[in-house]
């Protein structure tokens, strides 16, 4: 039934199909009765699917990866798809209206995606009022970059801004420096300039707790192209710091390997590759970070995730959860149920 529907859906423009569905879904879930069909056909309420990772309790440990739904308008929606826990964002301190469209782009033959979004959203303060407005019992994570303008050595107080905003309406943060369609970004995976951010965040939380809030963790979000004497500062880094855990991995700026036309491929230019083609890459990433943290610290798996077994490979690797994205689009709703009943 899906592959009907994804095949009128992927007639439109990606990002016009994509907000063709949210809209639809939200208008959809005002229809009485279709909550509880939803939930009949995509939800497996099991106890013992629940987990808690950081300190923070999931329903279940597939979750619906940052991107998706970037400001927060979505997550009683998504939350009768069956994930476990929605990570919101990447939320700026400011809106920003992203890159130029077209600025995302459909590989078929790859079952992949390229986008260069570049951090489009309508700021943290909006993000609040839609989270405000959440009627699901389901854990959110809030996913935060820095704006394009803020130079790299301000970029401490961009993060400051949105956990401070955010802080009372998300379950855990996840700092985004891995996105490649942002410029200079990156950059701030180098170990000194995350010592900045980190040291700045978690100063600001033991304020919180010593007001008697609770605690988030504050996981980050690392790349699937970092270099192994990268990933053992980061490594370092996460020990030295207690960071609370890991996301591996975002988007690939990888060409290699891909069926699709490779004219076709140099027409579409910059942006990172998601979906089947990302799976090794952050498979690798993944056990390699295992390799060097052990299991004291939670990674949360996403990439190439198309299918249970996918899945299963990240758990059994080592992943604490896993998250979807590209993988949701091209295989449907049904995939997370498929997850969750093979776990």
């Amino acid at each position: 039934m899906y592959r009907i529907i994804r095949f009128f859906l992927f007639i439109l423009p990606p990002e016009n199909a994509h907000i063709f569905v949210m809209k639809a879904l939200k208008i959809i879930t005002f229809i009485p009765g279709v909550k509880y069909i939803f939930k009949q056909l995509f939800c497996i309420n099991n106890q013992s699917l629940q987990k808690e990772i950081a300190g923070v309790k999931f329903k279940n440990i597939v979750g619906l990866a940052a991107g998706f739904d970037k400001d927060a308008k979505y997550i009683d929606q998504f939350a009768l798809l069956g994930f476990g826990f929605i990570e919101i964002g990447t939320i700026t301190p400011r809106a920003q209206p992203g890159n130029d469209k077209p600025r995302i782009f459909r590989l078929k033959k790859d079952n992949a995606l390229i986008n260069r979004m570049g951090f489009n959203n309508n700021g943290a303060d909006e993000a609040v009022k839609n989270l405000k407005k959440v009627k699901a019992d389901i854990t959110i994570g809030g996913n935060i970059g820095k704006n394009k303008i803020t130079p790299n050595e301000e970029a401490f107080k961009d993060y400051l801004y949105c956990f401070e905003k955010l802080y009372d309406y998300v379950d855990y943060f996840v700092v985004n420096v891995s996105s490649p369609n942002t410029p200079g970004l990156r950059e701030l995976q180098e170990k000194s300039s995350l010592e900045k951010i980190f040291v700045t965040l978690f100063n600001k939380r033991n304020e919180y707790i010593d007001e008697g809030k609770l605690k988030k963790p504050v996981f980050l979000k690392i790349a699937p192209d970092l270099e192994k004497s990268q990933l053992d500062d980061i490594a370092e880094l996460v020990n030295l710091l207690k960071i609370d855990g890991l996301i591996a991995t975002n988007t690939t700026i990888d060409r290699a390997n891909l069926k699709s036309d490779q004219n076709l491929i140099n027409s579409l230019g910059n942006g990172g590759l998601s979906g089947k083609p990302l799976k090794n890459k952050s498979d690798e990433i993944l056990k390699y970070v295992i390799s060097k943290l052990g299991n004291k610290t939670p990674i949360i798996g996403v990439g190439g995730i198309h299918s249970a077994d996918d899945a299963l490979d990240k758990i059994k690797s080592g992943a604490a959860a896993v998250q979807l994205y590209t993988g949701f689009i091209y295989e449907g709703p049904c995939l997370t149920k498929k997850i969750l009943k093979k776990i």
